[in-house]
């Protein structure tokens, strides 16, 4: 009977000291947001039977479980790519609407608007040195701006197909931890060894691919991750896959590396960002070139048909040379020369009805329908309009991740008040277990002391 209040209490004497080590662990990681509590599983240790009666063997540790909703974390990946892909287009269009600064007086609207008035004041006095000069400075303001704007954009691609192609190598380079974290995971349980903390390290690994791309994310039953991005295996316990960045027909694409197709994005900021390369600013500098193209031709076809105040007079004279790559410029020889502003209709000195006309056009319905103005204005609404529709999706996926991650912390979190009610109940478990294995002692003393 002493032998087995012997082997109980010490048995009990090692159980509570473990449960204090991972009490005491809970509580070092309080303030790590990404560390799931873990909860020890206490279990009655298995019965002796001995002449007929049963003997109780104390308390053993079934388990140290980690304390986490698999649920919430399923909404969270599901949830991550919708927040990271809307976030990032509202961001990147707030810098083309920066680009585009409207509205402002050096903005492209106020610009045409200039352009068009320093013709109607040029038609009142035809043939006014300054007032020619205004206009070809208008012109040449406008001519900065746009492109300006373009080579803006132009700068932008650029920067975006670089965080693009960073966004890829940390996709790459999360899929080889995660991989990693696969194998060290099944060796460990393997050897019976505790897995709570590698299985945190893992899901913030995939909470972080998820905010760069859409995944589905499965377990099997070795408690191993597999991985796939937009239909493609990604990762699992055996090999990890690596992926690039493609360029091909504006498009900017994810595709796995010596691979023939393309991954499909639907959500993460690689999607993000590929839609505004691939998708948004080509449909911004479309109508941005319609705008522009419209002005030049509806300008130079009236231009053409003036007579300049050049001695010899010249006719069939271009306002605008070209608009080409997102480049527009002022006809060079006018530049050169004010005086070949081409606005007589019918070459008498001090005739500015050309002027009229070309200021007229900015009543003109040539663009489906609309001015070049209000074609222009469409243009920026759409920008803004673009750029609240995200916003709002991202506040809307935000607000549905704070929920999520309270619920988790309410869950996995760890509570202070409860690890130190926990500290002073192993404590005087312990203490009773040593008390225990000392009243033994003393009990067996006083037998051999009576032998």
């Amino acid at each position: 009977m002493l032998t087995k209040i012997f082997d109980i209490s010490s048995r009990s004497l090692a159980v509570y000291r473990r449960a204090l080590e991972v009490t005491s662990h809970n509580i070092a990681n309080a303030s790590n947001p990404f560390y799931s509590r873990q909860r020890i599983l206490f279990e009655t240790d298995s019965s002796d039977r001995g002449a007929g009666t049963v003997w109780g063997n104390g308390v053993k540790i079934g388990d140290v479980q980690r304390v986490r909703d698999s649920l919430i974390d399923a909404h969270l990946i599901n949830t991550n790519p919708n927040y990271s892909n809307s976030n990032r287009q509202s961001q990147l269009i707030g810098d083309i609407e920066k680009i585009f600064s409207e509205p402002s007086d050096l903005g492209i609207s106020n610009l045409i608007t200039s352009l068009f008035s320093s013709f109607n004041e040029l038609s009142v006095t035809p043939n006014s040195a300054p007032l020619r000069t205004n206009v070809l400075n208008a012109a040449n303001n406008l001519a900065a701006k746009v492109n300006s704007v373009n080579e803006s954009i132009d700068v932008l691609k650029g920067d975006i197909m670089n965080e693009f192609q960073h966004k890829v190598t940390e996709v790459n380079t999360l899929l080889k931890e995660i991989h990693q974290l696969n194998i060290e995971q099944f060796n460990n349980s393997n050897s019976g060894l505790s897995v709570n903390d590698i299985l945190d390290k893992r899901d913030q690994l995939i909470s972080d691919l998820s905010k760069l791309v859409n995944i589905n994310v499965s377990v099997d039953n070795t408690n191993s991750v597999s991985i796939s991005i937009g239909g493609a295996l990604a990762v699992d316990r055996m090999h990890s896959t690596e992926f690039t960045m493609v360029e091909k027909n504006g498009n900017l694409q994810l595709q796995v590396k010596d691979g023939a197709y393309p991954v499909i994005l639907t959500g993460g900021e690689l999607s993000g960002l590929s839609e505004v390369y691939s998708q948004k600013i080509p449909k911004y500098k479309e109508k941005l070139d319609e705008v522009v193209n419209t002005l030049m031709n509806s300008i130079n076809s009236e231009h053409m048909k003036g007579y300049s105040i050049t001695n010899p007079q010249e006719t069939g004279i271009k306002f605008f040379e070209s608009y080409e790559n997102g480049i527009l410029t002022v006809n060079p020889e006018i530049i050169n020369d004010v005086n070949k502003i081409a606005i007589s209709a019918d070459g008498t000195e001090g005739n500015g009805e050309i002027a009229l006309r070309i200021s007229q056009l900015t009543d003109a319905k040539l663009i489906n329908g609309s001015t070049i103005s209000e074609s222009y204005s469409v243009l920026i609404n759409t920008l803004g309009n673009d750029g609240l529709l995200q916003s709002n999706y991202a506040e809307a996926n935000l607000l549905v991740i704070n929920q999520l991650e309270d619920q988790q912390a309410s869950q996995s979190g760890v509570s202070i008040d409860e690890e130190m009610t926990n500290v002073l109940k192993f404590q005087r478990t312990y203490e009773a277990s040593a008390k225990l294995i000392t009243v033994a002692d003393e009990i067996l003393k006083t037998i051999l002391e009576m032998v």
